[in-house]
């Protein structure tokens, strides 16, 4: 891999992203409208959103950065634009680094957005740092910016691409302790949702909100998580193909 290369793809990639609004509206706006409906659906129950608020604030920018990304490299794909950029000096590793930074750049921005809203306006109250739940949203937004970069490569169509999300996202959405703790699913279920990363997230996320200090289990969630992107980036490098027949 090449620093230089994968810049100029970040580049790129956030040139082409500045000319379409719409993918940045769904990446920026859309994790705040979603967290804003929740709170205005619980107006009547706080302790119900305080209890699934922190969760939900890391698994919405997962889920929509996972359906950008996959739908964005399957169009490299399509249109020839992979093919041609891979017949330049540039690595598989390059290419997808480089829209991990591009969109790691966008996840931030987004985090900074759904936080500062979750955190102020709509009162979700966190005893860790602040901090810390900006970096867990940026995580789980790369996680999924990686899983969606990871899934692209088996996908023909852009339809086919989507479906990746009902098989890929909502195991781990239902298995993730959102709904029901952990330990108290059966036995075969949780051995699963131990190897699901985004039960790590909203571990992490649980943790942020019930403790004041950062903790040495927050931050072996922290690494599994980023441990899970890499991964992802590079079964991703491994099976990405030049062009869709």
């Amino acid at each position: 891999m090449s620093l230089r290369r994968t810049t100029a793809t970040a580049r790129r990639v956030l040139e082409q992203l500045r000319h379409d609004p719409r993918t940045i509206a769904l990446m920026l706006v859309m994790p705040c409208v979603l967290i804003t409906l929740l709170k205005w659906t619980f107006d009547a129950s706080p302790h119900e959103f305080q209890a699934i608020g922190a969760a939900l604030l890391g698994i919405f920018p997962f889920i929509i950065m996972f359906l950008v990304t996959s739908v964005s490299m399957l169009r490299e794909r399509t249109s020839g634009t992979l093919e041609r950029l891979l017949t330049m000096p540039l690595a598989k590793g390059d290419l997808l680094g480089g829209y991990a930074l591009a969109f790691g750049a966008v996840a931030l921005v987004q985090a900074l957005l759904v936080s500062a809203l979750t955190i102020g306006p709509l009162g979700l109250s966190v005893a860790g740092p602040a901090w810390a739940v900006v970096l867990v949203a940026v995580l789980d937004a790369l996680l999924g910016t990686a899983l969606g970069l990871f899934t692209s490569a088996f996908a023909r169509t852009e339809f086919q691409a989507v479906q990746f999300l009902p098989a890929f996202v909502l195991p781990q959405l239902l298995l993730c302790g959102l709904f029901t703790p952990r330990d108290q699913m059966q036995t075969a279920l949780h051995w699963v949702s131990d190897v699901m990363p985004l039960s790590y997230a909203v571990d992490a996320m649980d943790k942020i909100t019930s403790r004041s200090a950062v903790t040495g289990a927050l931050i072996a969630d922290l690494a599994i998580i980023a441990g899970a992107g890499g991964l992802a980036l590079a079964l991703g490098a491994v099976t990405l193909r030049r062009r869709t027949e």
